[in-house]
């Protein structure tokens, strides 16, 4: 049975983070943390990677916090600075999987409207068999529905897969469908994961 890898993309091949882009217009770390955890964001955030769009998301988000419109504006109009570039480690880590022969894929959480701009400026996605994303299907990890969706649609079975997110409850999820997760946390860490698994020679 030929084995399959699957990467989640934000945390393990893009560096990604809010704090980028507010590190900009705030003052410091205290008010970035306060900023977030005011307005919500990582609710608002996974409520647009489950399929919402993003004028209608800002303009109900202003109208809660109409005292931080300019901030939450930015969150929009300057997205692409919450992503500075890729991990270079772990993409050079997916270049040795392609270059073995390794069927790759990907599942991640992310805005279909984000998405469309993020792919024009990463070419290593031109390594994946299939990505799904979760803006796009409507459902999110770390729920089942999401890995059975990729298993299905490329007619993978669970045990031939390995499967690495930066986020413990979507390892988890994933290994709750019997896929064998890793818990991503450097590219070296990774590789050492790998080469153990007879994935990575």
């Amino acid at each position: 049975m030929t084995r399959a890898v699957i990467f989640d993309i934000g945390g393990v091949l893009i560096d990604w983070s809010p704090r980028y882009l507010y590190s900009k217009l705030l003052q410091d770390e205290a008010t970035i943390k306060a900023f977030l955890a005011e307005i919500g964001f990582d609710e608002w955030n996974r409520r647009l990677d489950a399929g919402g769009l993003w004028e209608p998301a800002i303009a109900e988000l202003v109208a809660r916090h109409p005292h931080h419109k300019a901030l939450i504006e930015a969150a929009h109009l300057r997205w692409h600075e919450m992503l500075p570039g890729d991990i270079p480690g772990t993409v050079a880590i997916l270049e040795r999987l392609s270059r073995q022969g390794v069927p790759l894929y990907a599942i991640t959480n992310y805005s279909t409207e984000k998405w469309i701009e993020t792919q024009t400026r990463f070419p290593f996605f031109g390594h994946f068999r299939d990505i799904v994303v979760s803006g796009d299907e409507k459902m999110l990890k770390p729920d089942a529905a999401i890995f059975r969706l990729c298993l299905q649609r490329n007619g993978l079975e669970p045990e031939a897969c390995v499967f690495i997110d930066d986020v413990p409850h979507n390892v988890a999820g994933a290994a709750a469908v019997g896929i064998d997760g890793i818990l991503f946390e450097t590219p070296e860490k990774l590789s050492a994961d790998l080469a153990a698994r007879g994935l990575l020679q």
